[in-house]
């Protein structure tokens, strides 16, 4: 007699492995059960029906699992439906080079699929929940750059235009509050553009925007040179610029870390003029000194801070960029700043970087 001591039945071994497969809150359970039986019922109509149902119609739980599944229940929905696929092709009425490219076809969607999942167990969620994730933590950040309300007589505006042309950026802004009776706010240009810069943009834009609200505007940038150094990244540095204003008495300053020169529009003057504060980027130099340019805001006066994307291209120098960015402001803004944001970024700077623009203006 064969003692079966110590094994465990084979049912319960192959539910409990169904239950990790499967595991979530109810609404994921519920979600990876109803794909299984649609593809189920897909195999057997391949297998039952193959004059009406092509082997094709795989591709459609595939792609659907591919949004909604886990990444651990993906890779076996995967093998299943190739499974499925497998046993329905000895059904396939004329087996001719066009259905065995088909069949190749769709093979190499479940490869593909299947790496794609490989890839999505880093985050550990379902590609349609990342994504809705990605982009809630995309608008908090985003949420820290909205310019506030301001009190007559002052006006400000911003625009960011990604060079992929979509919501993630290298470029973005920080604002503070102003119950203390003083806007302060950076433009600020991380290392890279487009997509790849825009997850560097939101681990900074977090940490810059705690530290605009905790910290003297003079404090800032070295603290924020600090947070770098000690969270290091492959070329893991940013440039800023970062503007205090008392909206009482008009002074203001300006702080620049390895970033272009603000522009200071002198009502009485009738010009623009660099404001020269120097500083090294942000991220390389332990104990960097960033040293201030300031003013006073006249009525009528205006600043404008920007990123590199707005002055220099492959093929034209910073200095010359400048003197351009200059120029059309003179000519678009002279009457009136309203607007003036986004018509100097849609004018100016070349399409291929990251291009933002803050404006301020004192009526």
């Amino acid at each position: 007699m064969i003692s079966t001591a110590g094994q465990r039945p084979a049912a319960p071994r192959a539910r409990r492995r169904w239950d990790v497969l499967v595991a979530g809150s109810q609404p994921d359970r519920l979600a990876t059960m109803a794909l299984f039986f649609f593809a189920t019922i897909v195999g057997v109509l391949m297998q039952a029906l193959p004059d009406w149902v092509s082997t094709t119609t795989i591709a459609l739980p595939l792609v659907i699992g591919a949004v909604f599944l886990s990444p651990r229940a993906l890779p076996w929905f995967v093998i299943y439906n190739l499974v499925l696929l497998t046993l329905a092709l000895p059904k396939v009425p004329s087996f001719t080079n066009r259905a065995v490219f088909t069949t190749a076809v769709m093979f190499l969607l479940g490869f593909i699929v299947m790496m794609t999942s490989f890839r999505r167990s880093r985050l550990g969620i379902a590609g349609s929940m990342g994504e809705s994730m990605l982009a809630d933590l995309s608008d908090r950040i985003q949420g820290q750059g909205v310019l506030p309300d301001l009190p007559a007589p002052w006006h400000a505006e911003s625009v960011i235009s990604s060079a992929g042309g979509t919501r993630f950026s290298g470029d973005f802004f920080v604002v503070g509050d102003i119950e203390s009776g003083r806007l302060d706010v950076s433009v600020v240009d991380v290392s890279g553009k487009g997509d790849r810069a825009g997850t560097r943009a939101l681990l900074l834009a977090g940490a810059m925007g705690g530290l605009v609200t905790a910290l003297e505007p003079r404090a800032f940038l070295p603290a924020t040179n600090a947070y770098l150094l000690n969270h290091p990244w492959q070329d893991g540095f940013a440039t800023a610029v970062h503007l205090s204003v008392d909206l009482e008495s008009g002074a203001f300053a300006v702080w620049t870390a390895g970033h272009p020169p603000a522009l200071h529009w002198r009502a009485g003057a009738g010009r623009w003029t660099p404001l020269e504060s120097e500083g090294p980027m942000l991220g390389l130099i332990p104990g960097a000194d960033f040293h201030e340019a300031g003013g006073v805001f006249r009525s009528g006066d205006a600043l404008m801070l920007y990123t590199d994307g707005m002055v220099e291209t492959r093929s034209t120098d910073i200095g010359i960029g400048i003197d351009r960015l200059i120029g059309q402001a003179d000519r678009r803004l002279r009457s009136n700043f309203a607007g003036g944001a986004k018509t100097l970024v849609d004018s100016v700077g070349g399409r291929s970087d990251d291009r933002a623009l803050l404006l301020v203006w004192r009526d």
